[in-house]
């Protein structure tokens, strides 16, 4: 397997002057000039030559070269089209690379993961932009395809948000959401000269080990994601009224009031307080009312103590 020689700041500036390359802002291009950071993305995604690895966003190849050169096989999915010829010539040389032209957004991924892996699991790595990070790797989850292991280069404090407990500023829907599906580890922060252009954040590549269950039991997932969004759509109301506010939940008061009071909080309680094991145990309170099914109420008590 031929020796990655993307990755300096040098090769870089001459591929995107080969083919008169302009950067679109549109879709947050940033690319990787730093073999060191390269090589602990592939380090953290443990990468090795039975993995089919799905790569989002390849840009021009750069990370690409190293995960062929570690994988068995590799998807690269671009939705910029300018970009297809770019990687053809700069993964000439890779025959276990399949170039993608699509909106990874828009994308049948089970039916890929199908076709591509036999329907086994897939490790997942990509150089996110920043501006859509959070509907990528949701619609991952969401999709419930079979993924190992997601490891993404995030805007720095998209990744402190991921890992974050309650009573913190940054803790919120995404942590919660990220902690039902895996299980997060900042691996590396990056500083902004570590690409091309440089962005005026600073970024982290972050590793997602998806968990085999999920950590709570609940009886509807999406009405616990409901309830999380509402709670901290207005993060200084309290729960309360947080979720009565909701349009997309549309509750009655009094099943708020009696759920959140059967939880053991108290009428001032805020959203951020609550772990995702009490969102959880909420969430089936509230199941359990709207649908008219009594709770086991002594089984409540053994999960809060």
């Amino acid at each position: 397997m031929p020796v990655p020689t993307l990755g300096n700041p040098q090769n870089t500036i001459e591929i995107l002057k080969k083919y008169n390359f302009s950067f679109q802002k549109k879709f947050g291009q940033n690319f990787l000039i730093d073999t060191r950071v390269l090589d602990k993305i592939i380090a953290a995604a443990d990468i090795t030559r039975d993995d089919f690895v799905l790569e989002i966003g390849p840009g021009i190849g750069t990370m690409t070269q190293y995960l062929a050169a570690a994988a068995g096989k590799v998807t690269a999915v671009e939705i910029d089209k300018a970009l297809i010829p770019i990687l053809a010539d700069t993964l000439k040389d890779y025959d276990n690379v399949n170039i993608v032209n699509q909106d990874i957004l828009k994308m049948d991924i089970q039916r890929l993961v199908d076709e591509e892996n036999g329907g086994k699991p897939v490790k997942v790595v990509a150089n996110l932009p920043y501006y859509i990070t959070t509907p990528i790797i949701m619609g991952l989850f969401e999709s419930h395809v079979p993924i190992e292991s997601i490891t993404v280069m995030v805007q720095k404090e998209v990744a402190d948000r991921m890992q974050v407990g309650p009573g913190t500023k940054d803790y919120g829907a995404l942590s919660l959401a990220v902690q039902y599906y895996a299980r997060p580890y900042i691996v590396a922060n990056v500083p902004p000269n570590c690409f091309m252009p440089r962005p005026k954040v600073g970024s982290a590549v972050i590793r997602l080990t998806v968990h085999e269950e999920p950590p709570v039991q609940v009886e509807d997932e999406r009405l616990m994601f409901r309830i999380i969004r509402a709670s901290f759509n207005q993060r200084r109301k309290t729960l309360a009224n947080g979720l009565k506010n909701s349009a997309e939940l549309n509750l009655p008061r009094e099943v708020i009031e009696e759920s959140i009071a059967e939880l053991g909080k108290g009428p001032g309680i805020r959203g951020e307080a609550l772990t995702l094991e009490e969102f959880a145990l909420l969430s089936n309170i509230i199941y359990h009312r709207i649908n008219g099914q009594p709770e086991n109420h002594e089984q409540n008590r053994e999960r809060r103590t």
